[in-house]
């Protein structure tokens, strides 16, 4: 019996992949336990949907600057230590805010969550070193098996959410949240140890120090604008830039304001919100061990990128269209779910698995794929900079949405997706990337 691919590619990792893709599972047991009770956690705090939405433009406009600075920083301390050092601030320090928010007056709710969103945006900076510390080692023709992997691995650890479920029927709400967000402070930080302990500074990230060293912040932000025209000058990287803008605009949207129409439209009861991501990341796991390897074995990409958008939209409208129980009005107090409105959420799960696992796969693989390896981290960094900024107000104007209609900002994701999929139909153009898009 043949071994499946995405099998082999993992038994095959050493080194920096084997350690960043053999932790990621522990995701699961921090962040991934607290994520699917975000919004319901604001809410029951005295947050309204504006409210919410303008705490996710705070943490993209956050992203927006850490963003810019990811490729110095990572250069400048190396992939390894900027990861580590990175991971505590961007997620220990807000996981302590987050929990105490509840502890405080509601007056405090809302500074605290801007006050945790915009330190939460130095995930950016770790985003880039880590990308950087799993990719550089590895060889090319590894890039799509381990960042599919990094998604199964993701995926993974969504089938620990029941816990967060048992806790909030055993707690209530708020107590229970608290309590995950100060276990996801415990394993975040036994995460960033475990990841240093096990990898060691690229040979890329080694040479990046020492062309960096003595050279300040402020001209190495000025070379900046190199990596502007180059690109400028790339079709592969631009698209790779649309791609990641597009994907991280509806993973924004869904994010946000999937618990707010599951709970307040649709009538879940929020015990059960967190069997919702793990149904979809089984089914992405699937995915990923089935259909997704047998449409990306080669480095053209066109036909997963259409199958993933197309895919992915297909759920944003049926979960935008779903009627709320009993005609309830789409704001405001809604009746009990149905057993119709669970199996209309049961095909919004598996467009979402195949079409968001896809899409977050390919969009690093795309940008991968396109950019030269001495200059990964400032590419990247320009490139989530941009993303992060153009995103940014998606937090706030979804927010206003969701308070006039809980299905609009649904609407507005499959928007982005279908000029998505007319993008990749009308101007992708597969193949390898020009030698020329190296950095002079």
């Amino acid at each position: 019996m043949a071994k499946n691919p995405l099998v082999a590619t993992a038994l095959s990792l050493r080194g920096n992949p084997r350690a960043c893709v053999f932790t990621e599972p522990m995701w699961g047991l921090s962040m991934n336990l607290c994520l699917p009770y975000a919004s319901v956690y604001m809410l029951a705090l005295g947050l309204n949907d504006a409210r919410i939405g303008l705490v996710a433009t705070v943490g993209l406009l956050s992203q927006t600057v850490f963003g810019l600075l990811g490729g110095v920083i990572t250069d400048k301390l190396g992939r390894r230590a900027t990861t580590a050092w990175f991971d505590l601030v961007a997620w220990c320090v807000p996981c302590l805010i987050w929990a105490g928010a509840s502890l405080v007056g509601r007056g405090w709710a809302l500074p605290l969550f801007l006050a945790a969103a915009a330190i939460n945006g130095a995930w950016q900076v770790t985003q880039n070193s880590w990308d950087c510390l799993m990719v550089e080692d590895a060889e090319r023709e590894q890039l799509t098996g381990i960042y599919s992997l990094v998604i199964a691995a993701g995926n993974f650890s969504a089938l620990f959410a029941p816990i967060a479920a048992l806790m909030v029927a055993r707690f209530s709400l708020v107590p229970a949240v608290r309590i995950l967000y100060l276990n996801a402070f415990v394993v975040m930080a036994a995460k960033v140890f475990i990841l240093y302990a096990a990898s060691h500074e690229t040979a890329v990230g080694v040479a990046r120090r020492r062309v960096t060293a003595g050279q300040s912040v402020w001209t190495l932000l000025k070379g900046y604008r190199g990596v502007l025209r180059v690109i400028a000058a790339s079709h592969g990287t631009k698209f790779a830039l649309l791609v990641m803008y597009l994907v991280a605009s509806v993973q924004t949207i869904n994010t946000t304001f999937f618990q707010v129409i599951a709970s307040r439209k649709l009538g879940v009861p929020d015990v059960w919100l967190p069997l919702f991501p793990m149904a979809q990341s089984l089914l992405a796991i699937g995915f990923f061990f089935t259909v997704i390897p047998r449409v990306t074995r080669s480095l053209d990409l066109k036909r997963p990128l259409l199958a993933g958008f197309g895919a992915y939209l297909a759920g944003q409208l049926v979960l935008a269209l779903i009627p709320a129980p009993g005609g309830r009005a789409a704001v405001g107090a809604a009746a009990v779910a149905t057993p119709l409105v669970y199996a209309l959420l049961g095909l919004v799960l598996v467009a979402g698995g195949f079409g968001a696992g896809i899409l977050a796969m390919l969009a690093e693989s795309v940008v991968a794929l396109h950019v030269d390896k001495n200059e990964r981290s400032r590419v990247m960094a320009v490139q989530r900079t941009v993303v992060a900024l153009a995103v940014a107000p998606l937090g706030l104007t979804s927010g206003l949405l969701s308070g006039l209609n809980r299905s609009a900002p649904f609407f507005l994701a499959a928007l982005l997706l279908a000029a998505g999929l007319a993008a990749t139909g009308l101007i992708y153009k597969p193949g390898a990337p020009a030698a020329d898009e190296r950095l002079g």
